[in-house]
């Protein structure tokens, strides 16, 4: 699927995982509440996450967002993880990364803010904030909203961003298991996962069915999570 289309998934997946995140007897001691704030912030990391598997594409939307750097970034993780549509396109890599980001946040924090900026990037661009077009000035524009947004997440609580990009990254796996080809989800072993419901990536099913979907889904459970958000203000202000 396009860039825009994991984008949109992340959103949703991400939006749809907020009210389980604090059902206390399905996460126990885990269970959060997230503000109105956090909620969005998650939700531009997931859509950001779901555009990260394709960071072994040496043309694709990540490859674009930030000029030569996520260019040659790509080309040789392409490479290392034996071309497209391998090794990233798994569980392993998504349960890998999320950790990866828990593990920078507790011991990395500027390196941690760095792939948070790349993340959030991603993101904005996939969700249609984005200024494609004549470079390096749309790769600048890109880099200095990815930097407003990112300024405006540094006094949040942004724990729970592990678990946002893993979440991100398997709505990406699953949506490519939807095209021909399919993906590795349990790489390293060779089986792959196809279940083409989408015979063509960017054709008439991904752009008149898949995208409007997505595109209402993540309306429908932003308008919910506002609503509830105001409404629990409401009671505790009563």
């Amino acid at each position: 699927m396009m860039g825009k289309t994991h984008a949109m998934s992340g959103a949703l997946a991400w939006l749809a995982a907020v009210p389980l995140l604090a059902q206390e007897r399905l996460i126990g001691d885990f269970a959060v509440s997230l503000s109105a704030e956090q909620v969005a912030a998650g939700a531009v990391v997931c859509a950001g996450a779901a555009i990260l598997p394709d960071i072994d594409h040496h043309n694709g939307r990540i490859a674009n967002t930030f000029g030569p750097i996520t260019g040659v970034m790509c080309k040789w993780v392409g490479k290392l993880s034996g071309g497209h549509r391998e090794a990233t396109h798994s569980v392993l890599f998504a349960v890998g990364i999320g950790y990866a980001m828990d593990l920078l946040a507790t011991h990395y924090v500027y390196a941690w803010w760095a792939c948070l900026f790349m993340i959030v990037g991603l993101g904005l661009r996939g969700v249609g904030f984005d200024f494609e077009g004549k470079e390096p000035q749309s790769a600048l524009a890109d880099c200095a909203l990815a930097g407003i947004a990112v300024w405006l997440m540094h006094n949040l609580d942004m724990s729970f961003v592990g678990f946002a990009v893993t979440l991100g990254c398997l709505a990406h796996v699953a949506g490519d298991c939807l095209t021909p080809r399919g993906c590795p989800v349990f790489w390293p072993l060779p089986w792959r996962v196809e279940i083409p419901l989408i015979p063509r990536t960017d054709g008439k099913v991904e752009r008149w069915v898949v995208t409007p979907v997505l595109t209402l889904g993540v309306a429908i459970l932003a308008v919910r999570s506002v609503l509830g958000d105001v409404t629990a203000d409401w009671l505790t202000r009563g």
